[in-house]
């Protein structure tokens, strides 16, 4: 699959586990849909995380009014990856072999997601590649999946 736009728009009925949708990180999948990747910072130090967590390196007000969505740049480097050549879902079985890829992104905190695109990395070579997001978006469930491609630099 060669995927060039930020964004492609998935029309097929659903048949994967749906994504785990809650009040704690509403707002994360609200900023997807709008094409936005979010993570939690610190207002007080500015420490970023993902998923939304209290911060590591000072005492929280309650309630972690202390930290907020903040727009990340949607760039990172591959981690670490894997092949997946069996589906461990039946969902998954159009998609094998699909990559699965830990991405560090550039402020920090690390995300996991499936690499799209034609230029795909076949061994640990691949480890440390910059990847930008590419917006898969689900219209008929409303939700937006976030991608990721190597980028040629």
């Amino acid at each position: 699959m060669n995927i060039n736009p930020q964004s492609y728009t998935v029309d097929l009925d659903w048949k994967k586990p749906y994504p785990s949708i809650d009040h704690d990180n509403e707002a994360f999948w609200d900023g997807l849909k709008e094409h936005k990747l979010l993570v939690w910072k610190c207002k007080q130090c500015g420490a970023v995380y993902w998923p939304k967590a209290y911060c590591q390196n000072h005492d929280n007000e309650p309630f972690a009014a202390n930290c907020e969505w903040t727009e990340a740049s949607g760039r990172g480097k591959i981690f670490a990856f894997n092949i997946h050549h069996w589906a461990f879902h039946p969902g998954f079985k159009e998609e094998v072999p699909y990559v699965y890829a830990l991405i560090e992104l550039d402020e920090g905190p690390l995300i996991s997601s499936q690499l799209v695109g034609g230029d795909l990395p076949t061994d640990i070579h691949t480890v440390g590649q910059t990847v930008e997001i590419v917006y898969e978006d689900h219209p008929a469930q409303g939700f937006t999946l976030p991608k990721f491609r190597v980028v040629r630099e």
